[in-house]
């Protein structure tokens, strides 16, 4: 369900996507450090903009590192950090402890519950640590999973348990800025969630799995409803986050919210001309 949040590479300047991979390998190094080669099999790139937003909003001082890694072995990696790097990497842990932990409650699936294992020790120190965030994505992801037994249609209901989630994470501290972060956090927790549906729609429709889009995608203007409604969510999402004083990294911020977001819905619409135009032909 992660990895919607993202830039678009040709529209960011060069020094900016130097800068974002510098976060990103950052957060990487990071996870390497605290929770070893399981801990960077979480890395996303959704995280990474939490990381950049919280930075640019509380102007934390971050140190520029360089490193070498498996996928780039020979030249050392520029890698920018700082103590919201270590949050995100511990929410990072934390979703994908409860998640594989439901995906074993839900789908009985092997992996899962070998993969939550082996996270399980540090997890619980992470837990320890984020107890408000934990709590967050452990009852967000129990209502999820009511929602997907009992076969819900209901978008607002079940998007907004992913937002609920979200909204959680985004809240690094309770101060001032708390309820415009969770503003945040909780619609583009809802515009991940309806995005993920709807790149999987015709997968589920095949396999006969559950979809939140699947009473939608039966309507004749199913396509353009989609599209509104995702609209809407990151509207919402943009239009928070604009009265927020972010002045450092906003060219990548709003790069990864008003044209990076998009990335998935496009290629999905590629798809669906393509596959129009060898039917006609």
């Amino acid at each position: 369900m992660f990895g919607y949040v993202t830039i678009c590479e040709p529209e960011l300047k060069v020094k900016d996507l130097r800068k974002y991979k510098a976060y990103y390998c950052g957060l990487c190094q990071e996870l390497k450090e605290a929770y070893g080669a399981v801990g960077q099999m979480t890395l996303t790139y959704d995280m990474t903009f939490v990381i950049v937003l919280l930075t640019s909003l509380y102007e934390s001082q971050t140190e520029l590192t360089e490193h070498r890694c498996k996928v780039h072995p020979v030249k050392k990696q520029k890698m920018l950090r700082n103590e919201i790097t270590q949050y995100g990497a511990d929410m990072n842990i934390l979703l994908t402890y409860y998640k594989l932990a439901d995906d074993w409650i839900d789908e009985k699936s092997i992996r899962s519950l070998l993969g939550n294992g082996f996270l399980r020790k540090r997890a619980r120190e992470v837990i320890r640590r984020y107890p408000r965030q934990s709590k967050a994505i452990r009852r967000s992801l129990r209502e999820l999973s009511k929602c997907e037994q009992q076969n819900s249609m209901d978008l607002d209901k079940t998007a907004g348990c992913f937002g609920e989630l979200m909204a959680e994470l985004f809240v690094y501290k309770r101060d001032m800025w708390e309820e415009r972060l969770r503003k945040i956090g909780f619609y583009l927790g809802k515009f991940i969630y309806l995005m993920d549906a709807y790149e999987d729609l015709e997968e589920d429709l095949q396999k006969d799995c559950y979809n939140p889009l699947r009473k939608l995608s039966q309507r004749e203007d199913y396509e353009e409803e989609i599209k509104r409604i995702l609209c809407m969510m990151i509207a919402e999402c943009c239009a928070e986050f604009e009265k927020l004083p972010c002045l450092l990294d906003v060219d990548i911020l709003r790069n990864i919210l008003y044209d990076g977001v998009w990335n998935h819905y496009k290629n999905i619409q590629k798809k669906l001309m393509d596959g129009k135009e060898k039917k006609d032909v």
